[in-house]
This record gives structure tokens, sequence and C-alpha cells, in this order.
């Protein structure tokens, strides 16, 4: 009985090795085999379509000698046909080895085609996208030729257009502004003259085509350069139409001086796995006008592994900060503890948003009342009151260029565990592994203790009153804190 049921088995077993692999479970899965049959197709339609728009775009050239010898932009299509051809090789170089992959039929090659596969298609995305735009242009060419009487119409309204623009308003904001700010002075004056010798220039352009344009507006075109009259019509038309823009987008730079406003890192979280995994942070947006009340605004935005790597120490830090005085390109994208930005140095006292207190010998910061909503969005309504020392250690680490943490500040600072205990980052475990998680206080070895050495624990409470209960004692200030190795490569402050 056994031995006929074990030749049974052993047959079926060798039917099975037989036909696995004519099973294709051994090739190249069967929607790859068709991604690589479908981007062949794709190739050879591209290789048409560039052929063809360089021949188009020739004939343009030889028929329109006269037109396209004063338009530089044609200069450059020979080359950039050039480029288009070198994308295009590089596609077919892919295409070359993916047949062979495709011939080879492995399954362990999957990973290898789509990756070839994906290079091959920007590259010939490129190279097509890239011929069709130097045909566009040229027939753009072509057919304002054909409407030159309506084109000198046209150039005469932008010119119009462009003597009876307005810049009062524009003028007003950098006036008032060079006053609240005097050291934007200089900037703010090159950006409006900039404004009116753009007009000034077109004016002079305009003026300076006044024969061929009454020539061409009767649509004799015999001895005129259409090139260069059409040229100037179209910068005429575009400088015409980007005024109003322009001009409100100085007003605006100039609204820009009078605010300020920190990017809070409030929570983050990975999702999905593999080449589909999702990247979001949660951004609070806190915006404090030069006499007003703060406002905030919070949302969710995706990002890259390499942006969302790069700050996931910084859970509650502000990743940005425009300070008064700025404008919003000159923002610092350094991280830095929220809120800091906004304290008077010591010496100084005081300043709008609060002072520095001093009660049993030590110094701490009170924010004022008014206040308080600022306070609260950036230190998410559990504002600790801080210390001179901290302050001052995070004034040394500025100076440096350096992101400041200290033992609070950052993913791994214990009030930051404190404040965002709530956040979806906590709640997938994110500080499961923090230095603190087992023994809140224990920052004596830590790579996170704060400069100085003093390893005695921070004794805040929770009161969240403007001043601090009776029993705060804050840490002693340090004059001359020696910093300890950051816990991350340095940052540097300024523009981006």
């Amino acid at each position: 009985m056994q031995n006929p049921f074990l030749k049974f088995a052993a047959v079926i077993l060798g039917t099975g090795l037989i036909v696995v692999p004519f099973l294709g479970l051994d090739g190249l899965p069967r929607d790859v085999r068709r991604q690589i049959s479908t981007e062949r197709e794709a190739l050879t339609q591209a290789q048409r379509q560039i052929r063809n728009a360089q021949d188009e775009v020739t004939h343009d050239l030889n028929a329109e000698p006269d037109l396209f010898r004063s338009i530089p932009a044609s200069k450059q299509w020979p080359s950039d046909f050039t480029a288009a051809s070198a994308d295009l090789q590089a596609a077919s170089r892919d295409v070359e080895q993916l047949t062979a992959l495709e011939k080879a039929n492995r399954r362990e090659d999957r990973d290898r085609v789509l990756t070839l596969l994906s290079h091959e298609k920007k590259a010939r995305a490129a190279a097509v996208t890239h011929a069709a735009e130097i045909q566009k242009d040229a027939d753009h060419w072509v057919e304002l030729k054909k409407k030159l009487p309506e084109e000198m119409q046209q150039m005469e309204r932008d010119e119009q257009t462009l003597r009876a623009a307005d810049l009062s308003a524009a003028a007003a904001a950098v006036q008032k502004a060079e006053t609240d700010w005097p050291e934007k002075r200089a900037d703010l004056d090159s950006r409006l003259n900039a404004l009116r010798q753009n007009i000034s220039a077109d004016e002079t352009l305009y003026q300076s085509t006044a024969a061929a344009r009454k020539q061409a507006a009767a649509g004799q075109v015999a001895g005129i350069d259409t090139g260069a009259l059409l040229t100037a019509a179209e910068t005429l038309h575009t400088d015409a139409a980007a005024l109003p823009q322009k001009s409100a987008e100085l007003v605006a730079m100039t609204g820009q001086l009078n605010r300020s406003w920190d990017k809070v890192l409030v929570d983050m979280e990975a999702k999905g796995n593999g080449s589909g995994k999702q990247y979001q942070q949660k951004i609070r947006t806190v915006t404090v006008p030069k006499d007003g009340q703060a406002t905030s605004d919070e949302k969710w935005v995706d990002v890259s592994q390499a942006k969302f790597d790069a700050q996931k120490n910084d859970l509650g830090m502000a990743i940005e900060h425009k300070p008064l005085g700025k404008f919003d390109i000159e923002a610092e994208r350094t991280a830095q503890p929220a809120g800091f930005a906004y304290m008077a140095p010591p010496s100084q006292v005081r300043n709008q948003y609060g002072y520095w207190d001093n009660s049993g010998g030590h110094s701490f910061w009170v924010w004022y009342g008014q206040y308080a909503l600022m306070r609260d969005l950036f230190f998410n309504h559990s504002y600790r009151p801080l210390d001179r020392g901290s302050w001052e250690e995070y004034r040394d680490y500025r100076s440096r260029g350096q992101t400041y943490y200290g033992r609070d500040y950052g993913t791994q600072g214990q009030a930051t565990r404190e404040r965002y205990s709530g956040s979806s980052y906590a709640q997938s475990g994110g500080f499961k592994d923090s230095k603190y998680a087992s023994k809140p206080g224990g920052y004596k070895d830590s790579q996170y203790a704060t400069p100085g050495g003093n390893s005695t624990p921070k004794s805040f409470g929770t009161n969240r009153r403007e001043t601090p209960s009776g029993g705060f004692r804050p840490s002693a200030p340090r004059s001359s804190p020696r910093p300890s190795m950051p816990r991350s490569a340095p940052r540097r402050f300024g523009k981006r």
C-alpha cells in the first residue's frame, strides 16, 4: 500500500518541478513585462515626435530667416534639440537593457527592471517636453508675424497701460515702512526704483520702434526688422501685465515687516510601508502682528523622507522663525525652542512681550497678560517659567549658529514629552525609546543634558499663572556655560 502511494507522490512532485517554471513563478511578473512592452512602444513614438518637431522648427527657421534673426531664443534651439536627443538616447539605452532583462526573464531582476523603467520614463518625458516647448515657441513667433497689424494695436494699448501706471500706493507703503524700519530703506528704495525704471525703459523701447510700428500697422513688412519689433511688443505686453502684481507684491512685502511668525512642529507621523510610505508633519503657524493679538493655524502637510528625518528631533521646536523687521524670505530656518526668540536679553530686562522677574536671587521670564495666548501657543498650554541660565545657553548656541535643545526641548526633551503626550507621535510610541522614559528627571548621563554640567533636574511646577507659585525655585544663572556636544550636527542660522 505504501509503495504505490510513494511512487504516486514522487510523480506528482516531479511534475510540479517541471510545470512551475512554465507557470512563470520564477520569471518576471506579468505586469512588469507588460510595462516593458509599453515603454518600448512609447519610446518609438517619442522618437517620431521629436524628429517631427525638429523638422518643423528647421523648416520655420529656413522659411523666415528675417523673423528669427532678431529673436534670441531661436539661437538656442539647435542646442536644445541636441539636449533632447541626449535624453532620448539615455531612454533608448534603458530600453535595450530592459529588453535583455525581459529575455532573461529572471524574477530576481524585478527591482532592477523597475528602476530602469522609472529612469527611462523620466528621460523620455523630458526629451518630448523639451522638443514640444521649442516647437511651440517657434509656432508662436510665426503666428505673431501673421497678425502683425493686430500686434501693433496691442503694443499701443500696453504702452498706455504702462504710462498710466499708478505706483502711489506702493510709494506710500514704502515710505511708511522706511520710517518704521530705517534699516530696510536701501532695500525698499531699490525695489521701488526698479519698478519705475522698468516703466521708463519700456517707454524708451516703445518710442524707438515708432517708424517700424507705423509701417507694420499698414501691413508693409518689407525692410523692417520684424523679429526685433515683435520682441519689443512681447516685452511691453509682459511688463504691462505683470506691473500690477509687482506693485502689489511690494506693498505686501512692507506688510511683512510688521509681523513675526513661527512654524512650530507639533506632531509628526509616518504611514505605510516600503516605497508607499508617507511622511507628514503637523505645523502650527503662529503669527504675531507688531501691535496685535497672536493668531494660529494648524494643518498636516506632506513632507519628503529627507525633511522628515532631518527634523525628527525637533518636536515642539520652531523649525522656522521670521522676526519683526524682516521679509518672509529672510526667515531663519534652523530649529530653536519655540518662544525663546521673543524674550528680551536679561541686560535689557523687558520688551513688549514680557520681562525678567527676580525672586529669591533667581531670575525667570514672565509674559505680559496680553500675550498669554502667544505663550500658550508656543508652549502648548504648558509654560514652565524659564530661568535666565537656560536663555543665556540658548543665546550662546544661537550666536554660534547652532541649535539649542537643553534638557527640555526637542523630541527627546522632558518638557516636550509632557506637552505633547497626546500627539499622534506619542500615541504611536514615539517616546518609547527616550532616555527619560523609565527614569524621569535622570539627565545626568544624557547627551541631551543642558550644557554646563548641572545635572539637577528643573523643579518647575505645572502652575500656569503669569507668575510662578511661591514654591518655584529656578536654577541659578550661569554666567559662563560650557556647552557639551549637541545631540545632532550643528545647523546654521540664516537664509535658506
